[in-house]
């Protein structure tokens, strides 16, 4: 009886151990993982972010949607967003410029979502090359320094590799393809309803915020704001999109007549505060008018006939 104890005590612990090995090797994988390529970064670096899905599948459309990538800045306004595709793994990685919204020096926090799933990370921004990286970045940089002082002037010549394309003004190089550089957020709605960042109503709303709206310092406090609303609610509802073919549909009917009257802006100078002011108030009275005015006024009409 007492060797059949041994061996019923030794048998319960050895099970006992490995369920706990098993258990804490399984919460080891999280639901969505996120990490960054440094810790620190100057003006004009690139920010690589990367992580893993656990749960995608391709397969599977309830389990094949983008990861959601917002950056905060210290004061906790929202610097830029991305919507990132997964590749088959579950693997997914983007790549955002130093410049633009990321201006300020301090910690910036990088959330990303995925369903119901989020995590996030936190990164240092010096800002200017005059700004002191941590330690760990300045024994980097001495032991750069240290190699280029041993090597002949024409191995530094050679640094560039001539297998990647040399991207042209206002494109950047992403996943070995130029791509247009994003200096804000992305237009995550009417992304999702015309497919691609580079269709043209895409690149279209992207040229007018870029080129025209964040040229002024009243059209720089405006996309501040706006794009505190606007991101609050555009992740689900270009969720939403690629799930429903019918609302996606839907939604590029609807934004259509805001497309057309931001064209407007494509035809007047604006070279002062005052002129972007004027346009801004017009075209958003424009935009009222027509979507909840003139429904207003047809609805009206309508229960007045009978």
């Amino acid at each position: 009886m007492k060797l059949w104890g041994k061996f019923f005590l030794a048998a319960l612990s050895l099970s006992l151990l490995s369920y706990g090995i098993s258990s804490a090797a399984y919460a080891a994988v999280e639901p969505i993982s996120v990490t960054t390529n440094k810790e620190w970064y100057a003006e004009g670096s690139t920010i690589i972010i990367s992580g893993l899905v656990k749960d995608f599948d391709a397969s599977d459309d309830m389990k094949s949607f983008d990861v959601s990538v917002l950056i905060f800045a210290p004061n906790g306004n929202l610097a830029t967003i991305a919507q990132v595709p997964p590749n088959d793994d579950g693997e997914y990685s983007t790549s955002i410029k130093a410049a633009g919204m990321i201006n300020a020096e301090g910690d910036y926090t990088v959330k990303v979502k995925w369903g119901a799933q989020a995590n996030q990370i936190v990164f240092a921004y010096g800002g200017g090359s005059s700004s002191t990286p941590p330690p760990e970045a300045e024994q980097q940089e001495s032991v750069v320094v240290e190699t280029i002082d041993q090597e002949p002037e024409a191995e530094v010549e050679a640094e560039p590799a001539m297998t990647q394309p040399i991207c042209g003004p206002g494109t950047v190089l992403k996943n070995n393809v130029c791509v247009a550089e994003q200096k804000g957020g992305g237009c995550l709605i009417a992304t999702a309803a015309f497919g691609s960042e580079m269709a043209p109503q895409v690149q279209f709303l992207r040229e007018i915020r870029d080129n025209t709206v964040l040229q002024t310092e009243s059209g720089s406090a405006f996309m501040t704001g706006f794009n505190q609303f606007y991101y609050s609610f555009s992740p689900t509802i270009a969720d939403y999109e690629r799930e429903n073919i019918a609302f996606k549909e839907a939604v590029k009917i609807t934004i259509t007549p805001m497309l057309t009257s931001l064209a407007i802006l494509n035809y007047v100078d604006i070279d002062s505060e005052e002129e972007m002011l004027g346009y801004g108030i017009g075209i958003i009275l424009l935009n009222i008018g027509m979507y909840f005015v003139a429904p207003a006024v047809v609805i009206f009409k309508i229960r007045n006939r009978k």
